[in-house]
């Protein structure tokens, strides 16, 4: 593992997507432990898209089964597509699928997007006001996370902000319907200004196809409204890129390496 550090987290570069796997799986054990310890629960925002399908493959077997406080520790998504529960392509479904039916985690402590609603506006307010309930506030009354997890895609997007989206101007709600643009895809989102409320953000990255975007994201000009990713910033908190060779592989030409 190689690891950079930049203005803009720091990133750990692995050989293999196992090796990535096996770093986030412990990461995220160490945080919600971390957090159950010190406020007697854990809140942790789930992403969607195949690399975290991954990570939460791993996260259903041992030792994490044992060694994560799944009773103790609240689960919440960072986006969600407009679709019912069970589509397959609902973020929520996938992480069902792939970890929450396999681990004893209480359906209480599930906290679903119900993005199937016909006014979206409507659900993203009630999303957003579940937030304010169940969450713990920082001094600007904004909901703190302990960890989220992030994707991002080919474009620079993380959860559901995409590039030039009226969403990225977003700075007073916490929560908002949005559309993914190519492909005309109606969504809610969590918004940058509960994103950076998190005390740690793990982006999860890999595959040749995020390379370019993974560079820009970290290195390239500042420009949030081209490159989503780049306004992920975590205020008083911590900015983790975890990324595989693959995707990795222009940041180890740019940028000093630091063996870890």
């Amino acid at each position: 593992m190689l690891t950079l550090e930049t203005t803009r987290g720091k990133v750990l570069i692995f050989p293999t997507q196992a090796q990535l796997f096996e770093k986030a799986a412990d990461l995220l054990t160490e945080a919600v432990s971390k957090a159950v310890n010190e406020r007697g629960r854990a809140a942790v925002a789930l992403a969607g898209g195949d690399t975290p399908r991954g990570l939460y493959s791993l996260l259903s077997r041992e030792p994490y089964v044992s060694a994560v406080p799944w009773k103790r520790t609240l689960f919440f998504w960072g986006d969600e597509r407009a679709v019912p529960p069970d589509d397959p392509q609902s973020n929520y479904r996938m992480a069902v699928d792939a970890l929450l039916s396999r681990v004893p985690v209480p359906p209480e402590n599930v906290f679903r997007i119900r993005a199937e609603a016909e006014n979206l506006d409507a659900a993203a307010s009630e999303y957003e006001q579940l937030l304010l309930r169940m969450l713990p506030h920082n001094p600007n009354g904004v909901p703190v996370f302990d960890l989220i997890l992030l994707g991002m895609g080919a474009d620079g997007h993380t959860a559901s902000l995409f590039p030039g989206s009226p969403a990225l101007q977003e700075r007073n709600r916490f929560v908002v319907a949005t559309c993914a643009p190519k492909i005309n895809q109606k969504r809610i989102t969590l918004t940058y200004p509960v994103l950076n409320s998190a005390r740690r953000l793990m982006f999860l990255v890999s595959g040749d196809a995020k390379a370019d975007a993974l560079a820009k994201a970290v290195t390239g000009p500042y420009n949030p409204e081209d490159t989503p990713a780049q306004g992920i910033r975590a205020d008083g908190g911590e900015v983790l890129w975890l990324a595989d060779a693959e995707a990795g592989k222009l940041l180890l030409n740019r940028l000093p390496e630091k063996p870890a």
